[in-house]
């Protein structure tokens, strides 16, 4: 993997690849000599919390009649059992019975690799390279008693298939709401690595905000980015420099650009800290700012306003995206998610991914609950010309919405 991203998040693993190694990194990494880790105090998620996430989660399939539960590699293996593992064509994945032992299936070779990151007693089965995963699968779902096969929503259809193939008769259904029922709401110990991830991110961009000069690409500030990340002590996971008129692209275009006077500079990015995810937008100009684009500024932070204000408990999440466009559709920018305006939903779920559910969509009737974690991004785009994005992100309490990064102040102290 490189050193920019550990997944490819809108095509930007391909951007890292290029940058790593490349002088603009090399030359980041020894300007951030000065930033010390945030993170030294973070601890995991500890192995009793993963046990007691697999109790829930049998408890839940216990009472919808379910028999087991299929989760691939990826976010939810890990949130389950402590497996921090890559998809490949390779099947590494775990059967999670309503009753009884967790299965692991994963190559013989991968085994030792595997068991590094297992936090809760499982049954692990390998499989060599001329054997069946999936057939270690199935044996391990007719060891329960008959029921439907749960399989968690990301989980690739091959094995869905093949694994269903190897038991006739095993009726499969979308798991869904099991994972929503669980990953939905963090505890303490979530929260606490996601504070240390925003504290991360917000700390990169203040250190990279302070530091660009005209003439700089957005791989340079993206160098930046990185470097400052990893001296802080995150796992860089992506950034966005949108320079000039491709900041009215919300994930950015091909077209090179530079930094001059009046530049606008939108960068989105995030970190992880021990698997729990940040995700941080800021909006600035270089140099003296022009009325249209301070307007545009201050209307995006009043957006970002509404958000908190609207958050309440028991609100469904698409009352805040409905309240933030009703706003902007009032000072004249377009309806119905068009453009000029605002094209994107107000904000999304955040834990693990940096993307999960629930979403602040305005057909989402998700009622906000304690422990909901979310982003805070209307931002407000003018094709050909730039755009704006604010973002933090924040959780539910019974008091009401907390931020982990305070909203900007102004553009002229956007960080």
């Amino acid at each position: 993997m490189s050193t920019v991203s550990r997944r490819d998040f809108f095509g930007l693993t391909a951007v890292g690849a290029a940058l790593a190694g490349s002088e603009p990194l090399r030359a980041a990494s020894a300007a951030t000599s000065e930033l010390t880790s945030l993170t030294r105090e973070a601890q995991p998620i500890s192995a009793a919390e993963h046990g007691a996430r697999l109790a829930s989660v049998q408890g839940l399939m216990q009472q919808k009649k379910i028999a087991a539960f299929l989760v691939e590699a990826g976010p939810s293996l890990e949130y389950f059992t402590g497996i921090r593992w890559h998809r490949s064509e390779r099947t590494t994945a775990a059967l999670i019975p309503a009753d009884g032992r967790t299965v692991v299936v994963t190559p013989y070779f991968e085994e030792p690799s595997v068991r590094e990151t297992l936090k809760v007693p499982a049954d692990v089965r390998p499989w060599k390279e001329d054997e069946s995963p999936f057939a270690l699968l199935a044996g391990a779902l007719r060891e329960h008693a008959a029921g439907p096969l749960a399989v968690e929503p990301t989980t690739r259809l091959f094995i869905v298939d093949r694994t269903s193939k190897a038991a006739p008769g095993a009726m499969v259904m979308p798991g869904d709401e099991l994972i929503r029922a669980c990953r939905m709401h963090k505890s303490a110990a979530e929260l606490a690595l996601m504070q240390a991830a925003n504290d991360v991110t917000i700390a990169a961009l203040r250190y990279t905000h302070r530091r660009v000069e005209a003439g700089m690409s957005g791989a340079d500030i993206l160098a930046m980015m990185v470097s400052a990340t990893q001296a802080l002590g995150g796992s860089h996971e992506f950034t966005l420099v949108l320079l000039n008129e491709a900041s009215a692209f919300p994930h950015g275009s091909i077209k090179p650009q530079q930094v001059h006077a009046g530049s606008v500079i939108l960068v989105d990015t995030g970190c992880s800290v021990h698997g729990y995810q940040s995700d941080i937008s800021r909006s600035w100009v270089f140099g003296t700012a022009s009325p249209r684009q301070r307007e545009l500024w201050n209307t995006v932070k009043r957006g970002q306003e509404l958000a908190q204000e609207t958050a309440r408990l028991g609100v469904p999440v698409g009352a805040i995206d409905r309240a933030v466009r009703d706003f902007y559709e009032h000072k004249g920018w377009s309806r119905d998610y068009g453009l000029p305006g605002l094209s994107h939903r107000t904000g999304h779920g955040i834990g693990m991914e940096v993307h999960e559910a629930p979403y602040l969509v305005r057909n989402d009737a998700t009622p906000l609950e304690a422990g909901m974690c979310f982003s805070d991004e209307p931002g407000l785009y003018i094709p050909g010309e730039f755009g704006i994005r604010l973002e933090d992100c924040w959780y539910m309490t019974e008091k009401g919405p907390k931020l982990f990064t305070p909203l900007a102040t102004s553009l002229d102290e956007p960080i």
